[in-house]
């Protein structure tokens, strides 16, 4: 796991401990302000950056 892997991931930790999930709230996307829109897509684009291999677990609970 290389260095960025590594940073992305620690980021993707700190995203899950601080940040809303809006899943588990039922957030409706239609319905949802710029701000929230603008959270759902940093949290999905440091996801996308997690991921060295697609089969390894990203976050452990």
């Amino acid at each position: 796991m290389g260095l960025k892997t590594s940073f992305f991931r620690g980021l993707s930790k700190l995203n899950k401990a601080i940040l809303p999930n809006y899943t588990k709230k039922g957030l409706d996307l239609r319905n949802a302000s710029k701000f929230q829109l603008a959270i759902i897509g940093w949290k999905a684009w440091v996801t996308k950056h997690a991921g060295a291999n697609p089969n390894q677990k990203l976050l452990e609970n």
